[in-house]
């Protein structure tokens, strides 16, 4: 057993060829994704507020106030 081992402070490194983190390509990938899942959202948003906006027409005036 080497002093290492005992020491909760040492660091492990990964071995040479093991993966350390998502590539550049990887990240670009992901940014992607994201930013079309955000249009997406923002899309959906707006076309329910658009048809509530519809379908409630012009009943919001007809209102009693």
């Amino acid at each position: 057993m080497s002093e290492r081992d005992d020491d909760p402070q040492a660091v492990e490194h990964p071995q040479d060829g093991a993966p350390t983190g998502p590539s550049p390509e990887e990240f670009r990938a992901r940014r992607g994704r994201n930013v079309a899942l955000a249009i997406g959202l923002v899309v959906f948003a707006v076309l329910v507020f658009l048809v509530t906006v519809v379908r409630l027409g012009a009943n919001v005036l007809d209102r009693p106030l």
